[in-house]
């Protein structure tokens, strides 16, 4: 039903991405899953694909294109492989779209070109691994110096830190500040005192790279500030705000990897001399699962059609990324169920998609954090 409400264009991209992924994401995803191998070669392929431009006018590269656009990247990518889709999203969504949101133009047109290309990967760095959702208690701090920033300091649970080129940092000038006292920065890893280690093996997500990133001493030029002083917590938010709705596609994008996978198993393994398919109970769970997608999709497109409109979509954003984060990992546990034993070991797809799905609830915004977002607006008492 969504695609009917999918421009051409927006189809001809959906199209694009779908065959892309069916053919060269789904016969690796299990193998790099079980590997914890980076996907370098999809993430040359998106970049040729020219995926990384989405949401980016031409002048700097990129192919144009809102939200929208984005989600539906993002969906397609997350159904045959919740890793390189995070992967993606972490260079998007947190890092170009960080960049081409709030950093001025010389800014923009010396570092979206490489990101844009895929000659350098991009990373976002807000937690640290002694504060949770409380973001404005960080602790790594910079300071002025002989008209640059030294930055000290260590950010964790960071996609991409290992093999980032180029960071998005956040730090505070002044902790008794709280919010007001966050600066917002470009860091490039050759400007020394960048380094990163592994977080080592995770529950699901494993061909993407989590790491901790430290930084001591690291200098940064003046002119790698983005927006004023004291902005940083205000640019944290806004892109948090608009990367949520792609991470309400990419749990719907899982959703559907889990709902294709457990309707051609159920039309495969027969039980009583029929097909499993036919019988009422399989019938049910599927007839669930894909409406619950239906409507997770259906929040989605409504969250990046108001973002791209310019009107307020906070709300709606935290309630794409509350409900699809449910479906995903309501309809992975169905898929196995449906499967059986069987879809409690690998090679199984619904045995990853199962784990994939478990982080939905919990990174950039907990389920509990959107709660309190949406609860805020429905109370009126929300500020944004």
């Amino acid at each position: 039903m969504t695609e009917l409400l999918l421009s051409e264009e927006e189809r001809l991209l959906q199209n694009m991405v779908r065959d892309y992924a069916d053919k060269e994401l789904a016969p690796k995803a299990d193998e790099l899953d079980t590997t914890h191998e980076f996907p370098w070669a999809a993430v040359k392929a998106m970049a040729d694909l020219g995926l990384y431009g989405v949401g980016v006018e031409p002048e700097y590269g990129g192919s144009g294109g809102g939200s929208r656009h984005l989600a539906i990247v993002i969906e397609e990518l997350a159904r045959c492989c919740g890793a390189t889709s995070l992967t993606y999203i972490a260079h998007t969504s947190l890092a170009i779209q960080n960049i081409h949101g709030f950093a001025n133009k010389e800014q923009k047109e010396k570092y979206l070109p490489p990101l844009l290309s895929g000659e350098k990967l991009g990373a976002f760095c807000l937690s640290e691994p002694a504060v949770g959702s409380d973001a404005v208690a960080m602790e790594t701090s910079a300071r002025r110096e002989n008209g640059a920033y030294i930055l000290n300091g260590s950010k964790t649970f960071i996609t991409n830190g290992d093999f980032a080129d180029t960071f998005v940092v956040y730090a505070t000038q002044d902790p008794s500040k709280r919010s007001r006292g966050v600066t917002a920065f470009i860091v490039e890893r050759a400007f020394g005192g960048v380094d990163a280690q592994s977080l080592g093996s995770k529950m699901g997500m494993r061909a993407s790279d989590t790491a901790q990133v430290f930084f001591q001493d690291v200098p940064v030029p003046a002119e790698n500030r983005m927006d004023d002083e004291g902005a940083g917590f205000k640019v944290a938010m806004n892109t948090l705000n608009a990367s949520r709705i792609g991470i309400a596609a990419q749990a719907v994008g899982i959703a559907q990897g889990a709902l294709e996978a457990a309707t051609s198993y159920a039309q495969e393994r027969k039980s009583f001399g029929v097909p499993i398919a036919d019988h009422q109970g399989i019938q049910f769970k599927l007839a669930e699962m894909a409406t619950r997608i239906e409507a997770a999709r259906l929040l989605v497109r409504s969250a990046a059609v108001r973002r791209d409109a310019g009107m307020p979509f906070i709300k709606e954003a935290s309630m794409a990324k509350f409900y699809s984060s449910g479906v995903a990992t309501w309809c992975s546990n169905e898929a196995v169920q449906v499967h059986g034993g069987l879809g409690y070991f690998k090679p199984a797809t619904v045995e990853r998609l199962y784990r994939d799905a478990k982080v939905m609830d919990i990174y950039e915004g907990t389920s509990e954090v959107q709660r309190m977002v949406i609860a805020r607006h429905v109370l009126g008492r929300a500020h944004g």
